[in-house]
């Protein structure tokens, strides 16, 4: 389990590491466990860098254009100032309705960044791409404590129990990177929503009904929705006792 060394960056694909369809684990003959642990070992390296090289790629295109954005906002608001100044002063005469057109322009620019989430999204990828590269670095860090441990020799279990330690060192990488992915396609899917909420994250009216018993519209805990206030039934007297 020596060191392997670092396969090229592949370029960018589908997705972050590849396609949606994900990447076949390399299975090869088991009888050498040394030779199939580098072979995995690589394999998921080569897909953390990949990740990595993605996320970087994708952020060169919503820096440009954050930037741009930003520059044209700051401009927009600067012009949208300066010019109805200049024709207050009698400087440039006639240049006001120019200014109004300068702040609208500011104004769309901000409003397009925030909505289509430019500078946030490239923010995102520089996040991400530097949270799997520290993982990275501490993967290869305690793949090499495995390794320097084998050569060694086993002082604390068998061969078995180091090939255990070395695939769950590599599992627990692979989930922690893919649970990067994760939450970032979760941040940029929230990002991507306007307006009310998914139906099936409202709560049915019944559901409402019965959370907020006696509140205002609701008569009660098995009200139906739409119903008004349950009557008062007048109370009887009990029968007395012959």
């Amino acid at each position: 389990m020596g060191q392997p060394e670092k396969q090229p960056e592949g370029p960018p694909q589908d997705g972050p590491g590849g396609d949606l369809a994900g990447r076949a684990l390399p299975l090869g003959d088991w009888s050498m466990p040394a030779e199939r642990l580098d072979e995995l070992y690589r394999w998921v390296e080569r897909g953390a860098l990949e990740t990595a090289a993605w996320y970087l790629a994708d952020r060169t295109g919503k820096r440009r254009g954050a930037r741009l954005l930003r520059c044209g906002a700051a401009a927009g608001t600067v012009g949208g100032a300066a010019l109805p100044l200049l024709d207050m002063t009698g400087i440039a005469g006639g240049t006001a309705p120019w200014g109004y057109l300068a702040l609208l322009l500011g104004a769309a620019c901000m409003a397009g960044d925030r909505y289509f989430g430019v500078t946030a999204g490239w923010m995102r990828d520089v996040a991400t791409a530097q949270a799997v590269q520290r993982r990275l670095r501490s993967l290869q860090f305690d793949w090499a404590s495995e390794s320097v441990r084998e050569v060694l020799g086993p002082a604390d279990g068998t061969a078995s129990e180091a090939a255990d330690r070395c695939l769950l060192v590599l599992r627990r990488f692979s989930e922690d990177v893919a649970e990067l992915v994760r939450v970032e396609t979760a941040d940029w899917m929230a990002g991507l929503r306007s307006g009310p909420a998914p139906l099936a994250l409202q709560a049915p009216p019944v559901a409402a009904a019965r959370q907020e018993p006696g509140g205002a519209g609701t008569a009660g805990r098995f009200s139906l929705p739409g119903s008004g206030p349950r009557p008062n039934m007048p109370r009887q007297r009990p029968p007395e006792p012959r």
